[in-house]
């Protein structure tokens, strides 16, 4: 990705630079700095830059009509608002001026970075954007749920599944997706994983005795836990998205066949110190 302008609008310094330090190692460049309204129209004009991060908080007239002002100048400018208010109505008024995403401070350096990744992706549309806007976060949101639900590190990696089917050995949770996109998520492991993981994540010692029913059930809310906040990050950072999840469904048995027919589907693979764990993604339609 070609680097890509950033004007950071904020009246604290200090947000200013912690902002500026997090894109220091990364493709987004910052092009100058706004402490106001008007300061923040003039170098945009001047500028054009690709992104602008505004803060709520100005002095004068507030980021959510500074934003009305830029989007006169460009109704296609891409305007990412960060405040230490997040509330709906604030959201909501936002997403009626045209702001195009929300976060809320302080912010998550990697949910930044997803951020701005996904209003720049969407807008150019270069790269893949399938695997730029829902496969990349999903990883890292996998990655810290994990180490969340159940205390340990693992290592991540993606692909691709081209064929028309997966093949699965132990458990699995299937959780549908509805709204835009659709699809399905389904999250899967070995059964002496998915017990041991259980074991974990209720705090229960390694030789106590666990019914299956508990390991299932625990299986089950960590996969709801996982695609809940994977599908509410989404939601957050595209605004024409409105996805939903259904609840979640199990299936356990050897080489079961989950079909992906008509759908572009994705496995990644956590690899911890207990086991590998899987997940599975596929969107209806292809490629959108």
């Amino acid at each position: 990705m070609k680097e890509v302008s950033v004007l950071i609008v904020d009246d604290s310094r200090i947000s200013y630079t912690m902002l500026k330090n997090i894109l220091a190692k990364t493709n987004f460049k910052v092009c100058d700095y706004a402490r106001n309204s008007n300061e923040a129209v003039e170098k945009y004009q001047q500028h054009k830059p690709d992104l602008i991060t505004m803060d709520m908080n100005l002095p004068g007239q507030n980021g959510i009509e500074t934003s009305r002002r830029i989007l006169e100048i460009n109704p296609q400018a891409k305007i990412l608002m960060i405040s230490a208010m997040k509330d709906a109505q604030l959201m909501t008024q936002g997403r009626e001026v045209g702001i195009s995403s929300f976060l809320q401070k302080p912010v998550v350096p990697y949910e930044f970075i997803d951020t701005l990744l996904l209003l720049y992706q969407n807008e150019f549309n270069t790269g893949d954007l399938l695997i730029e806007s829902y496969i990349h976060p999903l990883l890292k949101i996998f990655q810290n749920e994990i180490m969340q639900l159940y205390g340990i590190e693992s290592k991540m990696s993606f692909h691709e599944n081209i064929e028309k089917e997966n093949t699965i050995t132990g458990t699995a949770v299937i959780i549908g997706l509805t709204g835009n996109p659709t699809g399905r998520v389904v999250l899967y492991a070995a059964d002496t994983v998915m017990i041991a993981l259980a074991h974990l994540m209720l705090h229960i010692e390694p030789d106590e005795k666990l019914n299956d029913e508990d390991a299932r059930e625990a299986f089950a809310e960590a996969g709801n836990i996982i695609v809940g906040n994977y599908v509410s990050q989404i939601d957050d950072t595209l605004k024409d998205k409105d996805m939903r999840i259904s609840p979640p469904g199990m299936i356990r048995g050897h080489k079961m066949k989950i079909v992906n027919l008509k759908m572009r589907s994705f496995i990644i693979v956590a690899v911890t110190d207990i086991g590998e764990l899987a997940l599975s993604i596929s969107f209806a339609g292809g490629k959108e």
